[in-house]
């Protein structure tokens, strides 16, 4: 072949005969991979600058093909900056960091650019605003494929609404979805679940609003870079390193460029090297730097710390489920940070169960460094995990190797300084053992405490049950007997709450002279001590010892109550009026063991 064939093609050329590497792959994917680029950029810029996200996506139809609007509140992006972060692969702020990242090789908005020039032959417009301007600056720009680098073909500034933030606007050819896991819409409500703290709005092509509200106003810490760990290194990674570090000797290297590295332990790799630390790092070579990763592997390292990574958190996770889902039961488990080949990891897990989901087998929501991940669910480590573990033993139905059937949702995100992806389309995590182990334990921990769940909600039905029988057969016969001693009748409530083992309240009310007597018999017929609350809420003069008497409109009158297994108490009060609530009020026991009275409602 002749020398005249061979040219040098830059990474934008690359990228753009090699679409699917990207996610771009076919055209209901394309509209999905662009608005996750754009929202993860959102996410990213308004976490490390303390602001609470919101955000807006607008997809709307023009001519053949789709319009796509993201708009964020986020710290917004320098002028001289916007061309570079738009219209060039390849760069980003976070590439050589190692923390907890959505994005780090600066490839994703800049290819949803070149995306839309290569399928329309559309510029994206780009407008942006910093705390410190006057006025936004609007770019409308492409990316020379040729060089890998932005070409401007208008610049302006304009008056914004926004204080701060950025838009991007980009024309691409795809095809738009709805019904399916695999969609713009999924896409959104799941990454609103895992980020709790940002507010979503997004506008489909017909015209329908969907807004995925803030859930707490605390936004998560930004986790902190740090330096390479000695047990992730490899051999020409660790060559770079050496020529490009400014320390003069060897040891001086291993301190000052990797983490967890100080006198004793650099004397030791050094050691086990052969070297006696006075080298310098510029002059060794690859042999050198061979017996240097070699005494690596065979020292025993503390692990990298762990605030480099941001996890959801258990309180989080489950008010996000709770508030998307509506679950009767949820539970969430966050497993202390570990470490593979030297990354620091961690898993968490989420289950809710029940209420309005209504799902037969479980829908599983994957995540990687908060990031959704709705491809390649079947080649996936976590769905792997996910399967692997026995749900009959937690109460539900499962096939062998299959994810378990019930109206549940199983969220498993795993957040690390370096997730292990099976591709550079970034859809599914790789099986790495350590990784693996720790889903699995995250998983059993909480299917323990849905077994408990569901054992406990069995239990209460088969009560429930017992104690309707006992009410419909109950006062019959009592009717009968007292027919047959030509006695008055009884009132069985008492009898039947002793029967299942209750807590029951009942009021007898004596009125002479327009002033009611009243009396509350608390009875604890439970096997266990109990404390509570007693409340009346009465219009009307009342008078009660022992008792907290408020008004506010209305007299509230409670009594606070200790009773021992078998125990009764009286509270007694006088009131001139009424009586407002239908049975007492009580604060402080479950629902499921109470009889004669209702749980007071929180306001």
């Amino acid at each position: 072949m002749t020398e005249s064939k061979h040219r040098e093609i830059s990474v934008a050329e690359f990228f753009e005969k090699n679409k699917h590497i990207l996610g771009y792959s076919n055209p209901a994917k394309a509209i999905i991979t662009v608005v996750k680029e754009a929202v993860d950029n959102a996410l990213d810029a308004c976490e490390e600058a303390g602001i609470l996200p919101d955000i807006f996506v607008r997809i709307s139809k023009v001519d053949d093909h789709f319009r796509v609007v993201v708009e964020d509140n986020g710290p917004g992006i320098e002028r001289k900056q916007i061309p570079k972060v738009f219209g060039k692969l390849l760069y980003g702020s976070r590439f050589h960091e190692i923390r907890q990242s959505r994005g780090q090789q600066g490839i994703g908005i800049s290819a949803a650019v070149l995306y839309a020039q290569l399928t329309t032959g559309k510029p994206a417009v780009v407008i942006s605003k910093t705390a410190d301007d006057e006025r936004a600056t609007k770019m409308v720009l492409y990316i020379n494929t040729k060089r890998n680098e932005p070409e401007i073909v208008e610049e302006c500034e304009e008056d914004w609404y926004l204080p701060s933030g950025t838009k991007i606007e980009l024309e691409i050819a795809g095809n738009y979805v709805r019904e399916r896991k695999q969609s713009v819409l999924e896409y959104l409500k799941e990454t609103a679940v895992i980020n709790p703290h940002a507010k979503i709005t997004f506008v489909e092509p017909d015209g329908a609003i969907h807004e995925f509200g803030r859930v707490t106003d605390e936004i998560p810490p930004s986790p902190k870079s740090i330096k390479p760990h000695p047990h992730g290194i490899e051999l020409g990674t660790l060559m770079n390193m050496l020529k490009a570090t400014k320390a003069n000797t060897l040891k001086k290297f291993l301190k000052e460029e990797f983490v967890r590295v100080g006198d004793k332990i650099a004397e030791d790799v050094l050691r086990r090297a052969g070297f006696g630390g006075t080298e310098k790092p510029q002059e060794m070579g690859r042999d050198e730097a061979a017996k240097l990763l070699e005494a690596f592997r065979s020292t025993d390292f503390l692990p990298p710390p762990t605030d480099c990574l941001s996890p959801i958190g258990e309180k989080m996770i489950s008010r996000s489920l709770m508030a998307q889902y509506s679950p009767e039961f949820v539970y969430a488990v966050t497993r202390k940070p570990k470490v593979y080949s030297g990354h620091p990891f961690l898993v968490e897990v989420g289950i809710a169960y029940g209420g309005e989901i209504k799902t037969e087998k479980v829908m599983l929501l994957r995540y990687a460094n908060k990031i959704p991940l709705l491809y390649q669910q079947g080649g996936c480590a976590l769905t792997k995990a996910v399967e692997n573990v026995n749900w009959k033993t937690y109460g539900l139905m499962q096939n062998k190797g299959e994810l378990p059937s019930a109206p549940a949702v199983i969220l498993v995100h795993v957040a690390s300084t370096n997730i292990p992806y099976t591709s550079e389309s970034k859809e599914a995590v790789a099986a790495i053992p350590e990784i693996i182990d720790e889903t699995r334990l995250a998983l059993q921990e909480a299917g323990r405490r849905l077994k408990e769940y569901i054992d406990r909600r069995s239990r209460q039905q088969k009560k429930k049950k017992k104690e309707e029988m006992i009410s419909k057969v109950l006062p019959l016969i009592a009717r009968k007997v007292c027919e047959v001693l030509e006695k008055d009748p009884i009132e069985v409530d008492k009898i039947v709450a002793r029967i299942m083992g209750y807590l029951h309240i009942e009021r007898d009310v004596a009125e002479q002279n327009g002033i009611k007597e009243v009396v509350l018999r608390v009875s604890n017929f439970t096997k266990s001590k109990k404390e509570l609350k007693v409340f009346e809420m009465c219009s009307g003069e009342v008078k009660a010892d022992g008792a907290k008497i408020t008004s506010s409109g209305y007299t509230t009158v409670s009594w606070i109550v200790a009773l021992k297994p078998d125990e009764e108490v009286e509270l007694r009060y006088s009131l001139r009026g009424r009586i407002l609530n239908r049975k007492p009020l009580v604060e402080g026991v479950e629902k499921d063991i109470l009889s004669g009275a209702e749980i007071m409602a929180l306001e």
